[in-house]
Formats: C-alpha cells, sequence, structure tokens
C-alpha cells in the first residue's frame, strides 16, 4: 500500500467513525473496554475538629466567697476587698471605705454605703449623718475612738465603694459584696450587731421596712442585732429621735446585761 492509498484509507476510516456518532478523538493508545478500572482511592477524611468549649462567664458571688475566706484577719480582707475586680462600684470611686473604730469593740455597727465625705476620706460615717452618729452613741458612752471595748465601737457598710450619686446599691452589688461583709463581722466577732437603714436590714436579715423593724431584737449568725434608722432619715425627719433614743437604751441594757432591756 503506497502513501497515497494509506491516506486515502484512512480518511475514508475516519469519515465512517463520524458517521457512526464519534465526536472527538481519544488518544493514541487503545483502551481495554473490558478491563475493570482500579478503585479510585478514597479522598482523606476531614479530621474532625472539637468545638471551642464554652467557657462561662465568672460568678463574682462565687469568686467573692472564695476571696473572703482566704482572709485570716482584717488587713487580709482589706486587700482582697481591694483586688476585687467584679463590682463597677470600684472604677468609679475616689477610695476603699473599710472601716473605722475598735475592732475590739462589743458593738458593731453596718451602715448601707459610703457617701460623698466618706469616699473623699475612705472612714465610713463622718459626713452629717456619720457625726450625728457619733453624738447618739455619744449619749449612751460610747465612741468609735474609745480604746476600751466596752465603751468603743466598730463600723463598716454593706458596700465599701460610693454608688454614683448616691443611689441605693443594686441587688447585685450587694449580693456580690456580701461575702466580704459575713467575713468581716466573722473576723471581728462583735456580741452585738447595730444595722442602720433598710439597705443594711435587706442584705443581712432580707427584711425591709426599716421603720417597722427598728427596736424589735433578732439574731443572725448567732449574734443579737438590732436594726435602727438611719441617721440620715432622723436629719430628714428629727421627730423620729424618740424612737432613736428608746434604741440606744436597749442596746445599753443589753450592754450591761439587763436581758429584760
Amino acid at each position: 500500500m503506497n502513501e497515497t492509498q494509506d491516506f486515502h484509507h484512512l480518511k475514508a476510516m475516519l469519515e465512517w467513525q463520524v458517521e457512526l456518532g464519534a465526536t472527538e478523538a481519544i488518544g493514541d493508545v487503545p483502551v481495554n473496554r473490558y478491563e475493570v478500572p482500579a478503585e479510585a482511592p478514597k479522598p482523606k477524611a476531614t479530621e474532625e475538629v472539637a468545638p471551642a468549649p464554652v467557657l462561662e462567664a465568672p460568678n463574682p458571688v462565687e469568686i467573692a466567697k472564695a476571696a473572703a475566706m482566704r482572709a485570716t484577719d482584717l488587713p487580709e480582707l482589706r486587700t482582697e476587698i481591694d483586688a476585687f475586680e467584679f463590682c463597677e462600684l470600684k472604677r468609679g470611686a475616689r477610695n476603699l471605705v473599710f472601716a473605722d473604730g475598735n475592732p475590739a469593740a462589743r458593738v458593731m455597727i453596718v451602715g448601707e454605703a459610703p457617701g460623698r465625705d466618706e469616699d473623699l476620706q475612705g472612714r465610713p460615717f463622718v459626713g452629717r449623718s456619720g457625726q450625728l452618729l457619733d453624738r447618739m452613741f455619744a449619749a449612751i458612752n460610747m465612741a468609735r475612738d474609745a480604746k476600751e471595748p466596752e465603751s468603743s465601737v466598730y463600723i463598716t457598710n454593706v458596700l465599701p465603694w460610693r454608688p454614683p450619686q448616691d443611689r441605693d446599691p443594686t441587688p447585685e452589688e450587694i449580693a456580690m459584696m456580701r461575702p466580704f461583709l459575713e467575713r468581716h463581722i466573722a473576723l471581728v466577732n462583735p456580741e452585738f450587731l447595730v444595722l442602720t437603714g433598710n439597705i443594711s436590714s435587706k442584705t443581712l436579715l432580707g427584711k425591709t421596712g426599716i421603720t417597722r423593724l427598728r427596736g424589735i431584737w433578732t439574731e443572725v449568725f448567732g449574734i443579737p442585732v438590732l436594726p435602727m434608722v438611719h441617721p440620715s432619715y432622723l436629719l430628714r425627719k428629727p421627730e423620729a429621735k424618740r424612737e432613736a433614743w428608746a434604741d440606744l437604751l436597749s442596746l445599753q441594757a443589753r450592754l450591761r446585761g439587763d436581758v429584760d432591756g
């Protein structure tokens, strides 16, 4: 077969394949259609990535409880309170208001929260209300600066930082600072507690309505407790001083051992 015949022969075969429906050339190498193709490798399974753990928000109350229990004395308790970063009041306050008076006193007074003067000086009850409080206890021969435990008082607050514009503390603020107050009371271990105002009564007794609660002795943590109106209330309503004087005489009777008082 010459080259011309070979060309025409190949051309005729191509035209025949086109007539049969062939549309494209596959390749020069023949393919065995009866050969079982090798199994294609399975794609690698994508490694499952464990979901990132959901981090729970810190619980300020539980953190406060742990911090309070670490304190074995009053200086350590003050340090723990100062290091507590979960109460937003701290960011707007000038000073931590921890306590004042004689820690060995038989009577521990719990107020509500610092005001402007307390925030400036870093001591509780130093403004007009505090000056009235001092005069009230002086009337039964007691003072925060007295050296003898028999005639001294020790003063603290539910909150150690001043709320903005002297607003009432929120339930969340009270809840996170209560463990520190409870530890404070445990470390001082007074014979008597005096709660001034609704906030301190609500915090430790779970009750409000200080004008109904005042003068009625109760107990918390095994300690006799006397609720009294806050001195700021007496500044607004001087006519209530009669009841406050009766409460002070009741406390004096208890201090003297007169159980009927």
